[in-house]
């Protein structure tokens, strides 16, 4: 089976890229990882949640259905509203997170679930870049569709991990004032996010 090396190095090499991209879930890792360094690991858990169930959907043929304009622009339009609800509570939770020692108004396993099934381009790239890579591992047999899953999943674990650790150890190095603009950042970060999947949904319906 030589000739799944190649084919796996590739899904490993396109997951980090996708994971390493800043975005919704990285900006959640970041607040989280102030309580807890194992806040990636539960948010790769709750991404997991909703992405097996997403590739198995594609595996069996549904990829053309998260491709439809109207369930991009559903999801757009609800998840926005969702990561801006959420940027918010980040925004308000600060002083608290920073000052007093507490947490976000949100655990590190539903952020995974709704920073993951609130964002229309994590479907959009499974019925894209990701059912290329499914179409690939499952012509050497449906029982390889498993080992690329924990292949891929154990990127976003180890990405997550590193990044939740990094910050645990190191955040109270930065000061306060460093530390509450952290926050500030992330939750406009989201809030950003949020707004750019409204518009692009919005944008989808002319």
């Amino acid at each position: 089976m030589t000739e799944l090396i190649p084919v796996f190095l590739s899904v490993v090499v396109i997951s980090f890229s996708g994971v390493m991209m800043p975005g919704p879930m990285f900006a959640a890792t970041l607040a989280k990882s102030y309580k807890t360094p194992f806040a990636g690991a539960q948010i790769s858990l709750g991404h997991a949640v909703v992405e097996v169930p997403v590739i198995l959907l594609i595996y069996f043929g549904f990829a053309r259905f998260f491709e439809a304009d109207p369930v991009q622009v559903a999801l757009s339009l609800a998840g926005g509203a969702m990561i801006i609800f959420m940027g918010y509570g980040m925004f308000r939770s600060r002083h608290r997170v920073v000052t007093q020692g507490r947490d976000v108004p949100y655990n590190a396993f539903v952020a995974g679930i709704i920073m993951t099934g609130m964002n229309p381009f994590f479907l959009l790239w499974w019925a894209t870049v990701g059912s290329m890579l499914i179409m690939k591992v499952t012509t050497f047999g449906a029982m390889v569709l498993v080992a690329f899953i924990v292949v891929h999943w154990l990127c976003d674990l180890v990405w997550l991990s590193a990044v939740s650790g990094l910050v645990y150890k190191t955040h109270s190095w930065w000061g306060g004032r460093v530390q509450l603009w952290v926050f500030i950042l992330n939750s406009l970060f989201l809030v950003a996010f949020g707004f750019y999947f409204i518009f692009s949904g919005l944008a989808n319906l002319f």
